[in-house]
């Protein structure tokens, strides 16, 4: 394609230098320049991409998008603003993939995960082929790679949807975040769906504030159905948690047809009688497409809002509700969500993602409705995060536990005991017993330690690192799987 040709994706821009310069590539990472590329020149929150344009020029980029001509011997594309030319000139190149695709975008704080797996697992079992995007890894085909973000760079994000294309996907179903909504990641891109699972306080280091936070989350639901069609292969959904106050938010944001699914209020798609239990959940569906009586081997009030959002989606795709019934009782686990460790011990153990003051609270609050025996909680806090949300964290594990482990998460490149330090006031202020807790920084140890502790019919939850592989200590990522640790220990223990 050539440069003109790229660059009447938009209207306001300059080329300085040959407008037929022929471009074979797009990025955005220097490292990744190919022999004509073109390179795109994004001004970052901690780097600046026009400063790397002279690598992409020795790798053998053709061109740049620059916001700004540089003083360099090459072909340059100069825009109003990079980050939003990413958007648009990577959807023209890689020829609009994501309208030849059904698209579902998930957003929430927590449950995006599960749900992209829930819905990813009926739609297949119906014989379509489906791709997924997400914070565990992306699914192209019968291929799984893991994921740096949750959310890729747009650039990325259209060259894996043409490649779904390419092999005939059906659909896609995809975790979208709060960075990227606020980063214009996912501009342009054609949703067929949009899932809201929750709001609760994450990632303020970024946002700084929860209105914002929610604001970046709105944007996903703004920019859908903003037009109507005769075509139901046109139509799109809001699919919202009216449980949570942002919901109404989010509907008068959209003009989508809006599906509503919940547990406490009047919806489209509804639980009752629910019970749960250490071997999974039951509950009564009451929806605008009938009664069902569902049995998961998924745990926790939580999942049962995961499995409501992908109910109502896979209802708007026309899927039969006995079906969804049927992918969903087959569902065991998702990977490091409430993901029981099983050596043949006489005490549950559980690995779980939740790492936010609301994901602790609807795990252990799930563990306490079933657990026969005391409730051991191992968990941490993330470096270079929120620290506002490090005592709320220690106050919410308080309120369910019987003994406390607080150990490192991923610290990063601060200080792992002044982390460990930042939870302590949310246990002093509830009059949390010294003698029920210690602070032990290295995870390992802390696991090792709550498992020769517990006794039979005891759960140990171990909290904030789930499906992860790594932890990451002064930017260096070091094996480290809360799973193969538990396994070990109670290997070690002799069960």
């Amino acid at each position: 394609m050539k440069l003109q040709e790229l660059a009447s994706a938009l209207l306001i821009t300059h080329i300085h230098g040959d407008a037929d310069t022929e471009i074979t590539g797009i990025e955005a990472d220097s490292r990744k320049i190919k022999s004509g590329d073109l390179f795109l020149c994004i001004p970052g929150l901690t780097a600046d991409g026009h400063d790397y344009a002279p690598k992409a020029i020795a790798l053998g980029a053709s061109a740049l998008v620059t916001e700004r001509v540089l003083d360099l011997p090459i072909t340059q594309l100069v825009v109003k603003d990079a980050r939003y030319a990413m958007a648009a000139l990577s959807a023209h190149f890689f020829g609009y993939p994501s309208k030849e695709l059904k698209l579902i975008g998930i957003t929430g704080t927590n449950g995006k995960t599960t749900s992209t797996y829930l819905i990813e697992k009926i739609l297949r079992d119906q014989g379509f082929i489906t791709g997924l995007m997400g914070t565990i890894q992306m699914k192209i085909g019968d291929t799984y790679t893991e994921m740096e973000r949750t959310t890729q760079e747009s650039v990325d994000l259209q060259r894996s949807f043409r490649k779904m294309c390419d092999q005939k996907t059906d659909y896609c179903i995809m975790e979208v975040s709060s960075h990227a909504l606020e980063l214009g990641r996912v501009k342009g891109i054609h949703f067929r769906s949009g899932i809201f699972t929750n709001l609760t306080q994450d990632h303020l280091d970024y946002h700084k504030t929860l209105e914002a936070y929610e604001t970046a989350k709105g944007l996903l639901f703004s920019r859908l159905g903003n037009g109507f069609s005769a075509n139901p292969k046109d139509h799109q959904y809001a699919i919202l948690n009216v449980d949570d106050a942002a919901a109404q938010t989010f509907k008068k944001l959209t003009a989508a047809q809006v599906i509503t699914y919940g547990i406490e209020n009047e919806c489209d798609v509804r639980a009752t009688n629910i019970r749960i239990t250490a071997q999974g959940t039951e509950f009564q569906l009451i929806s605008f497409a009938g009664e069902a009586f569902f049995q998961m081997k998924l745990v926790g009030k939580f999942n049962v809002y995961n499995a409501l959002g992908a109910i109502a989606a896979a209802l708007a795709e026309g899927v039969p509700l006995e079906a969804i019934r049927n992918s969903l009782e087959s569902v065991t686990f998702v990977d490091g969500r409430m993901e029981v460790v099983n050596e043949g011990q006489d005490y549950l153990v559980l690995v779980d993602y939740a790492h936010t003051p609301d994901g602790l609270e609807n795990a252990l609050s799930t563990v306490r409705e079933f657990a026969e025996g005391k409730v051991i909680t191992v968990f941490g806090c993330g470096g270079d995060r929120d620290r506002t949300k490090r005592p709320l964290m220690g106050k919410v594990t308080a309120k369910y536990s019987d003994y406390l482990f607080v150990t490192s998460d991923n610290p990063r490149t601060e200080n792992p005991d002044s982390i460990l330090n930042d939870i302590v006031p949310g246990l002093v202020e509830v009059n949390y017993p010294e003698k029920k807790y210690e602070l032990i920084v290295d995870r390992k140890k802390a696991i090792q330690k709550a498992i020769e502790g517990a006794g039979p019919k005891d759960v140990i939850l171990i909290a904030g690192k789930g499906h992860e592989t790594y932890q990451d200590i002064m930017g260096v990522k070091h094996d480290f799987d809360d799973r193969l640790v538990a396994k070990a220990a109670i290997r070690g223990r002799g069960r």
